[in-house]
């Protein structure tokens, strides 16, 4: 609890009128100049806390949700620096990916087109454009390399508006330590774990039906797609027996438009309706396509008809099927999301015909074809049944997922080895390994890896990334030979593949038989910010650094990207260092709108936090972070936001108070630890009793990372300090009171005692008013010291006991009741008064009778034992209410 640093002149003074207006700005600018958050290289790992903190991506405004979430850990890390840590804190930024690139293309009207040339003077036809108002109709081709150069703009001034909001809001990271997910040092760092998965076998490049997004055209991972309820039909159509008997066998489909990519159909092998038609074969309506009928254990009896078509593809079963019954691929829907000209595996004139309908086709107009094609044929049978299904999507797409055959580089993340002991084994044992707050958020990372059905996707097809640093070899008859993969060396990197060159190549030779071809596609963003404990520690430009940081102690995120950052993190970790990427995990909730719907900008429903921060503070709007426990979903409440703005004005006027004794001391704690005989009066050391156990519980919460229940057990202490003990006391503390100059003395130290253990209790939290009050009379920062400690408490208390203050606080609230239901000033004295109590209590009022008379201006107080569990006030006797003095209207 000791600070023995002395107490420099700060040419602080109290203020006549203390107000929480400025302070953000002021502050902001001393903590700057000071670099009081600075990170120490000249340190050894165990003295460190690091933080591996959430890249924000970079693209339009921050909204309520990241003021929430980073509020949240800064609590846990300014606690930690309160330790005595070394705090590593940087924040890094997320520029790269799909958000970067839609805001861009709106931005300024652009779209890429990498078939273009390098314009070097070139000027975007527009610039501020919203996220709505440039349809892609309108949008001007550029090259790849200006489209890039415009997403490097953009996010460096997006960057500087987010790291305005969170300096305002008053994060201590360390902003020497700030990264990017693209820049130089990003990319060379990705790419070289991408080189070394890929020798070490983790990192292989399939070819193979993919989730695809039609809007973006591009992959999608697993982690990145979400089921969104749409309206759907099954459409019951008949194939057609090819054993003579002319009979049909009804499927029921909700994908008609798929019925010309059919490669089979399917039935549960116990379903005793198909038993006859295994190993027949039928042939498809309306195109005239030869199919077997098989069996799989995929096939589900109750669905629909109870058999299915098979088409590829139309969503994951039919891709099982494909691959474990060796089924042909014929692919209809193309990367646009429209039908592809031709199906040469329909072989009549009459089923080419109808198809050549529907080249071009989206898909949703080529289902409506396909429908009215089936009932002018009368392939289509029975009522078409309406029905609401889930629909696979991008989670920041518009339209319904495609499973499209494409080249893709996969990750291993324990998605295909079921094998005991495998990868997916070390994986959960990782998240069992790992420190969860709250603890349960666990189950749901293991349920994520548990439910794993493929290897992880880590190429997008798109421009604005972490370019693959490879290249392939072309044959001599100019066909790409993917199997000779090039690479360059470590040294070299980052690299472009589409600018740079391999070793032994020479510009000439790209594209052309004999040369190589760049790899034209960039790593998922999860496959930039998977590295950010790298990224952040110098994993590849600072081993010292790196040393001392890592494995780091604390990943803070939400509970929506356990499956993806979270997960991602600890597979490349696991692959790249073979440990953890950190030892604790603190997860915070989503932030609901009235309506109890998650905020997102997808949704329209987002607040965003400058107005909040300026009309409630930023401690304000900091308190309501504060209060919301770990992992839980809360409310937008701006209540909240006032009350802690309330807080924080009257620790600025309750300061005031309290330092309103001539000089105050430098460090009354230091002074209570030397001296624990400073404080004499009962009523004043049954005040450091109760808030010894105060910081014990706090101290106890925040050692768990639980910043809400140290706040929850500090602000009640603070507001019965406010309203009963000051109150209780400030007689005493002028010198008006029968203790005389000891219990001046005695109450004077306890309130400064007491305050400045509490402005070290709420720093966490109350970054800014804290700060101001330390500054009135304190040297340094607050945010510097030492976290309290309650043995010297307790030693001062010397076994006093602390219910006494609860005690008088409560005959307090009797004596005034007095005045208030007789409707008098608070400063009519009582003449006299009887006050009923049971022994224990009877004997605290007695301990501080002197303060209870000077708070109540009782001349007369008799106090009576009784056998109750309240406080009576009886026999009272009021004086007359003092005379108000004229005003002087001269």
């Amino acid at each position: 609890m000791t600070d023995t640093a002395s107490r420099p002149d700060t040419g602080t003074s109290i203020p006549d009128r203390p107000s929480l207006e400025g302070l953000e700005d002021k502050w902001d600018g001393v903590w700057s100049e000071q670099q009081l958050y600075a990170f120490d290289p000249d340190t050894t790992r165990d003295q460190v806390f690091s933080v591996d903190t959430p890249p924000p991506t970079a693209s339009g405004s921050l909204h309520v949700g990241h003021v929430f979430g980073y509020s949240q850990a800064d609590m846990i890390v300014r606690y930690q620096r309160m330790r005595g840590k070394n705090v590593f804190y940087p924040l890094g930024w997320d520029d790269n990916g799909l958000p970067t690139e839609r805001r861009v293309q709106n931005y300024f009207g652009v779209r890429c087109d990498p078939s273009l040339p390098y314009d070097a003077d070139f000027t975007p036809p527009q610039e501020g454009g919203d996220n709505k108002s440039s349809k892609a109709a309108n949008q001007l081709p550029v090259s790849r390399r200006n489209f890039i150069e415009l997403c490097e703009r953009l996010t460096e001034i997006d960057e500087k508006s987010f790291e305005e909001v969170f300096r305002t809001l008053g994060l201590s990271v360390d902003w020497n330590h700030s990264y990017q997910t693209i820049n130089a040092h990003s990319r060379a760092t990705s790419q070289r774990a991408f080189l070394e998965n890929l020798e070490a076998d983790q990192a292989y490049q399939s070819e193979a039906p993919t989730m695809w997004d039609v809007t973006y055209r591009t992959a999608v991972a697993q982690a990145e797609q979400e089921d969104r309820d749409r309206d759907g039909a099954y459409h019951r159509l008949g194939f057609t027996r090819t054993d003579g008997s002319g009979s049909t066998v009804v499927i029921a489909t909700t994908r008609p438009e798929l019925l010309p990519a059919c490669v089979a159909l399917v039935a549960h092998p116990n379903d005793e309706r198909y038993q006859d038609l295994f190993g027949s074969t039928v042939t498809s309506p309306l195109f005239g396509v030869e199919v077997p009928v098989l069996a799989h254990s995929l096939a589900q009896p109750d669905k629909g008809a109870g058999i299915a078509m098979i088409c590829t593809f139309g969503d994951a079963n039919d891709v099982t099927w494909w691959r474990e019954l060796e089924l042909p691929t014929r692919s209809v829907i193309g990367r646009d999301g429209r039908f592809l000209p031709e199906a040469p595996w329909i072989s009549t004139p009459e089923g080419q015909a109808l198809y050549s309908e529907l080249a071009g086709l989206t898909v949703f107009s080529a289902q409506k074809r396909v429908v009215e094609m089936a009932t002018e044929s009368g392939d289509l049978t029975g009522e078409i049944e309406k029905i609401s299904h889930p629909v696979k999507f991008y989670e920041n797409g518009d339209k319904p997922l495609e499973y499209v055959t494409s080249r893709q580089w996969y990750l291993t993340n324990g998605g295909r080895d079921q094998s005991e002991g495998g990868l997916r084994d070390d994986l959960i044992a990782r998240g069992k390994e790992l420190t969860w707050h709250p603890a349960y958020m666990e189950s749901r990372y293991r349920n994520w890896v548990e439910g794993l059905a493929g290897d992880w996707l880590i190429s997008r097809q798109r421009f604005f990334g972490v370019p693959f640093p490879i290249w392939y070899a072309v044959g001599a008859d100019g066909e790409t030979d993917y199997d000779t993969v090039l690479t360059p060396p470590v040294e070299s990197l980052p690299i472009d593949p589409t600018i740079d060159v391999p070793a032994g190549y020479e510009e000439a030779q790209r594209g052309v038989p004999g040369g190589f071809v760049a790899d034209p596609d960039i790593l998922d963003t999860w496959g930039t910010s998977s590295l950010t404990p790298q990224l952040a520690g110098g994993w590849n430009s600072d081993p010292e650094l790196f040393s001392k940081v890592y494995p780091m102690d604390l990943r803070p995120q939400g509970h929506d990207i356990i499956r993806t950052w979270l997960f991602s993190t600890i597979v490349r970790s696991h692959l790249q260092q073979d440990s953890l990427p950190w030892t604790h995990a603190s997860i915070n909730g989503w932030i609901l709108d009235p309506d109890r719907k998650k905020m997102s900008k997808s949704k329209g429903n987002v607040v965003t936090p400058i107005g909040l921060l300026e009309q409630h503070g930023s401690d304000g709007v900091r308190y309501w972070a504060g209060r919301a426990r770990q992992g839980v979903d809360t409310a937008f409440d701006e209540g909240q936001m006032k009350i802690g703005r309330r807080l924080a004005i009257k620790i600025l006027n309750a300061s005031k108070f309290a330092l309103g004794f001539g000089d105050a001391p430098a460090d009354p704690a230091g002074r209570l630890a030397a001296d624990p005989a400073v404080v004499t009066d009962p009523l004043d050391r049954a005040l450091l009793a109760q808030l010894g156990k105060v910081v014990e519980q706090a101290t106890v919460a925040f050692d768990d990372m639980d910043y809400a229940r140290a706040l929850e057990v500090a602000e009640p202490f603070f507001w019965a300090f406010c309203d009963d003990y000051i109150e209780l006391v400030k007689e005493r503390a002028h010198g008006n009171s029968a203790s005389g100059e000891a219990g001046a003395a005695s109450a004077r130290a306890a309130l400064a005692i007491a305050l400045e253990v509490q402005l070290r209790l709420f720093a966490p939290v109350v970054v800014f008013a804290t700060e101001e009050v330390w500054s009135w009379w304190r040297g340094g920062s607050v945010h510097t010291q030492s976290w309290p400690v309650a043995e010297p408490l307790f030693e001062a208390a010397a076994g006093q006991d602390a219910s006494l203050v609860a005690s008088v606080a409560q005959a307090a609230i009797s004596v005034r009741r007095i005045k208030s239901d007789a409707k008098v000033s608070q400063k009519t004295p009582i003449l006299s008064v009887r006050i009923v109590a049971s022994p224990t209590v009877l004997a605290h009022l007695e301990a501080a009778a002197a303060d209870l008379t000077a708070l109540g201006r009782i001349e007369s107080l008799e106090l009576v034992a009784g056998e109750t569990d309240e406080i009576i006030t009886e026999d009272i006797e009021l004086g007359e209410p003092p005379v108000k003095a004229p005003r002087n209207k001269g």
